[in-house]
C-alpha cells in the first residue's frame, strides 16, 4: 500500500481455511480510506489460518493469515504469530508460550471480541486472558491508542490500579471495575437515542459513509478550523476557455475545464507559500518537499473522494488538464487505485458545481489548508479605468480558504488566497495552448 496508509479493513475472504493457493493469487480483500484493493499470496501453499474476520481493521505490518508451505508447517506456523506479538511489543511475561502451531493463538483470543468499532490486538486480548479481565471488564478501559483503540500500556496501567485497589491496605470505595470513586474516566454522557416511528425508513451507512463521517469528525477534533473568504473576477479565464476550448478538445483529445485552470493557480501559489504545504506531527511542523493537490471529487452515491495530482507544480496546462480528467473518470468508475488517493498535501473542492458560491470545508487531514471554490455567476461590478469608473457585467466567483490556525495564523492564510486571486485575475487572454 502507499506509504501513509496505517491500517485496512477487511472487506471479504476469497480463501477459506484448507484451500490450497498458488503464488499471487488473491485471498482477500481490503479496503483503505476509499479503495478497495485484492491481497495476494507470496508463496505457493495451503490457508492454515485466516487470523482476522471480515470488517476487522488491521494494521499494516500485522499478519492477516498462515499458509503451510511444503515442509514449512508447524516451525513457519509458529514464527509468524511470534512475529505478529513482537510487532505489538509483546512482553514475555504476559503472553503466554507459544508451541503447538497457531492453535494455542487462537484459543487465547477467543474470548474477546470487538465490541462496535472498538478493537483490540491480539496482544491485548492475550494480555486480557491472561489476568482475567473479561469483556465487559475490558470495554471500560479507556484507550489512548489510535481511534481510543487500548494499547499495551494502557492494559498494563489498568491491571497496575487494580492490584492495587485490591490489597488490603486499600480503604477507598471502588467502582464496579475495580477503579478508585474518585479516578477520573473517559466515560461520557450517553448520546439520547434516536426514536424510529414505523413510517420512518432506516438506512444503513456504507462503508465508505462511515470512514468519511469519522474522517470529517477527526479533523475538526484535531484541527482549529478558520476561515478566509475572497472574491475573484475571472471574466478573462472564462472569455479565453470559450475562445480555445474547441481547438484544445480537437488536438488533445480532452475536454479543457475551468478546474485544470484553478489548479494551476493554486499550484503556483502554494510554491510562493511554503508553509501552507505542510502537515503537523506532535510539535513538529512536516515542510513537503512534493506540491501533491487533491481535488474533492463526489460520487454518484454521494459520499466523498479525494483523488491525489502529485507534482502539481511541475506539470503544464495539458498535462494538469489530463491527470484532472483521467482521475475524476477512475473515481466515477471506481477504478482508482490506492497510490491515487495518497500523499495529498493540500486540497481544492469546488463546492460551485452544486451551485453553491461559497463553503466553508472541513480540512483534509493532515493537512492543513483546502481551499473551495464558488460558482462563477456573472454579476454587475464597477470597472476602473483610466477614463474612470463604470458598471459592466464580469464573471465573479468567491473562493473560501479554511485552514488549520494551530500553525497558520491569518495573515498567511489570507496572503495565500490573495495570491490564488492574482493569479488568476492575471490571466493572459493571449495564452497559447
Amino acid at each position: 500500500m502507499g506509504e501513509s496508509v496505517a491500517e485496512a479493513t477487511i472487506t471479504s475472504w476469497l480463501k477459506n481455511v484448507g484451500d490450497t493457493i498458488e503464488e499471487d493469487e488473491a485471498i482477500l480483500e481490503i479496503a483503505t480510506d476509499k479503495v478497495d484493493s485484492e491481497v495476494p499470496s507470496e508463496v505457493n501453499g495451503v490457508l492454515l489460518e485466516r487470523l482476522f474476520e471480515v470488517d476487522d481493521v488491521v494494521k499494516v505490518g500485522q499478519v492477516l493469515a498462515v499458509i503451510e508451505t511444503d515442509g514449512d508447517g508447524p516451525e513457519m506456523a509458529d514464527s509468524t504469530v511470534e512475529e505478529e506479538m513482537e510487532s505489538d511489543e509483546a512482553i514475555p511475561e504476559a503472553v503466554p508460550a507459544l508451541s503447538n502451531t497457531v492453535e494455542i493463538a487462537k484459543e487465547t483470543v477467543a474470548s474477546i471480541t470487538t465490541n462496535g468499532d472498538r478493537f483490540y490486538s491480539p496482544l491485548v486480548k492475550n494480555i486480557a486472558k491472561k489476568e482475567g479481565i473479561l469483556q465487559a471488564e475490558l470495554d471500560t478501559i479507556p484507550g489512548t491508542g489510535k481511534e481510543g483503540r487500548v494499547t499495551k500500556n494502557d492494559i498494563l496501567g489498568y491491571l497496575e490500579i487494580r492490584t492495587k485497589a485490591a490489597q488490603p491496605t486499600q480503604t477507598e470505595p471502588l467502582q464496579a471495575n475495580g477503579m478508585p470513586l474518585d479516578m477520573p474516566t473517559t466515560t461520557s454522557t450517553p448520546v439520547q437515542p434516536v426514536v424510529s416511528k414505523g413510517e420512518d425508513e432506516i438506512i444503513e451507512m456504507t462503508r465508505m459513509g462511515k470512514l468519511v463521517a469519522k474522517h470529517m469528525v477527526d479533523s475538526v477534533q484535531t484541527s482549529a478550523h478558520v476561515q478566509s473568504f475572497i472574491e475573484a473576477d475571472v471574466t478573462k479565464i472564462w472569455n479565453w476557455r470559450n475562445k480555445v476550448k474547441d481547438e484544445f478538445k480537437k488536438r488533445e483529445g480532452e475536454n479543457l475545464t475551468f478546474t485544470p485552470i484553478f489548479m494551476e493557480a493554486v499550484a503556483k501559489a502554494l510554491r510562493e507559500y511554503p508553509m501552507l504545504n505542510i502537515s503537523v506531527q506532535g510539535d513538529n511542523i512536516i515542510v513537503k518537499k512534493n506540491i501533491n493537490i487533491g481535488m474533492a471529487a463526489a460520487l454518484a452515491d454521494g459520499n466523498l473522494i479525494v483523488p491525489v495530482i502529485k507534482n502539481a507544480d511541475q506539470l503544464n496546462l495539458v498535462g494538469m488538464t489530463k491527470q484532472v480528467n483521467d482521475l475524476a473518470n477512475r473515481a466515477r468508475q471506481g477504478k482508482l487505485k490506492p497510490d491515487d488517493i495518497q500523499d495529498g498535501t493540500y486540497t481544492v473542492t469546488n463546492v460551485g458545481t452544486f451551485g453553491s458560491i461559497m463553503g466553508t470545508p472541513i480540512i483534509n487531514q493532515p493537512q492543513v489548508g483546502i481551499l473551495a471554490l464558488g460558482a462563477i455567476r456573472k454579476v454587475p461590478a464597477v470597472i476602473e479605468t483610466s477614463e474612470g469608473d463604470f458598471i459592466g457585467i464580469r464573471h465573479k466567483m468567491f473562493m473560501s480558504h479554511s485552514y488549520d490556525h494551530r500553525v497558520v495564523n491569518g495573515a498567511l492564510g489570507g496572503q495565500f488566497v490573495k495570491a490564488v486571486k492574482d493569479y488568476l485575475e492575471a490571466w493572459d487572454p493571449n495564452r497559447e495552448i
